[in-house]
């Protein structure tokens, strides 16, 4: 179901300033990528820290959390709905976050924006798994992200991916092996596991309160 335009969406988004980069591209022909128009992070952030990803921050809670617990890491953050990234744009302003920075486009334009071997760390938290197989190729660990992923991340650069669901969670496993990425804390329940330091996520907090078991992964290139 789509969701409703928020009243005065518009205004809201102006009142971000600077704070949303809009990745406006043909949502329809994604192998158009001719042009491209590539972030200079010293400009933007005003220095030299690594940068780390998340893409679909949703409301953005994991975003601002990691980049309020780590000062010194550069923080962007793709959602490719107004309608989402508008309140997690407001509340990073509101909670004074100077080190996150928004995307607001679709994932497969990613490299036309992002300088290559510049992201240390991907995040990929609760993407949209797609159940439907005719819908595979949209999932985010899809093969024909993973591609697009290689390009951006550095040397040693890692994807960090959670899920509630299974089977998502098995099609990630699978697609990751199979072009070129090996994994390690691989987990089938993240929140009885002992691992220390999560963030958690607006989905992650509503699954594991219904009791749902949270499945996490780290992927690496090899």
């Amino acid at each position: 179901m789509r969701m409703r335009r928020k009243r005065n969406l518009d205004a809201r988004l102006e009142g971000c300033g600077d704070r949303i980069i809009y990745m406006d591209r043909d949502e329809k022909n994604f192998q158009d990528k001719s042009q491209k128009s590539l972030l200079d992070y010293k400009a933007l952030f005003g220095n030299s820290n690594p940068v780390i990803l998340e893409i679909g921050c949703g409301k953005g809670q994991f975003a601002i959390e990691f980049a309020k617990r780590n000062p010194d890491v550069n923080v962007l953050a793709v959602e490719k709905s107004s309608n989402v990234i508008v309140d997690a744009a407001e509340s990073a302003i509101e909670q004074g976050v100077p080190n996150l920075y928004f995307m607001r486009g679709n994932a497969e334009y990613l490299d036309c924006y992002i300088p290559e071997k510049s992201i240390g760390l991907i995040y990929l938290n609760f993407s949209c798994p797609f159940p439907k197989n005719t819908y595979a190729s949209h999932r985010l660990t899809h093969k024909g992200f993973l591609e697009i992923y290689k390009k951006l991340l550095t040397q040693g650069g890692e994807i960090h991916q959670k899920t509630d669901n299974m089977h998502f969670f098995e099609f990630s496993i699978e697609q990751f092996t199979a072009n070129g990425f090996g994994l390690k804390n691989v987990s089938l329940d993240l929140h009885n596991s002992g691992f220390e330091g999560n963030i958690m996520t607006e989905y992650e907090t509503r699954f594991s309160q219904m009791g749902m078991p949270i499945y996490r992964l780290e992927a690496y290139m090899v």
